[in-house]
């Protein structure tokens, strides 16, 4: 099983499908957004591969912030759960979940 950030991330929507994550990561000095539903990630300020297999979110990336945003994602009227959720916040949710 990968237990990599990227991939528990993306486990823990498959588990709640009425959940995007939208989550501000630092990789090697720049920030990104990314954005995780369903089980599938994309950056909105970078491309995205092809491959599902490379990571959206590398090992090595800093975790900002997460926000739950009720799903289906409106980027112009979000509708938050929780707002602003450190890492350590976040991985309380994962291990409710089971990831």
């Amino acid at each position: 099983m990968n237990n990599s950030i990227g991939k528990r991330l993306e486990q823990y929507t498959t588990k709640r499908p009425q959940e995007v994550l939208l989550v501000t990561v630092e990789i090697a000095d720049e920030q990104d957004q990314v954005v995780i539903f369903k089980g599938f990630s994309s950056s909105l300020m970078y491309p995205t591969a092809f491959d599902p297999d490379v990571p959206v979110i590398p090992d090595e990336a800093i975790i900002i912030s997460v926000d739950r945003i009720a799903s289906p994602y409106n980027p112009e009227a979000p509708r938050y759960i929780q707002k602003g959720l450190t890492w350590e916040d976040m991985q309380a949710l994962l291990l409710e979940v089971g990831v």
